[in-house]
Order: structure tokens, then C-alpha cells, then sequence
């Protein structure tokens, strides 16, 4: 008789979507972290540069 292999798949299936979420939010962190919000400061500071030439 075959033994029964679904918990093999079980095993398998919990560890591949542990690991892909835990990849997945560590490279939406770094990608928020490293290329979002350094953006977001640089197009505000320049919106802010060119609102104070504006106003003198």
C-alpha cells in the first residue's frame, strides 16, 4: 500500500506561501524605503524651492 502523501503537500504549500509573503514584504519595504520616499522628499523639496522663488 501507498502511503498517504498529503501531508508532504501540506507542508510544502505552507512553506512556499510563508516564503513567498515574507519575500514579498521584505521587497515592498525595500522599495518603499529605498525608491518611494526618497522621491517623494525630492519632489517635494523642489515643489517647495520653487514656491518660496514665487513668493520674493
Amino acid at each position: 500500500m501507498i502511503a498517504p502523501i498529503t501531508g508532504k503537500f501540506r507542508k510544502q504549500i505552507i512553506r512556499d506561501i510563508s516564503i513567498s509573503l515574507t519575500l514579498g514584504a521584505a521587497g515592498g519595504a525595500a522599495w518603499w524605503n529605498l525608491y518611494h520616499l526618497p522621491n517623494v522628499h525630492a519632489r517635494d523639496s523642489y515643489y517647495a524651492k520653487l514656491e518660496a522663488s514665487k513668493k520674493q
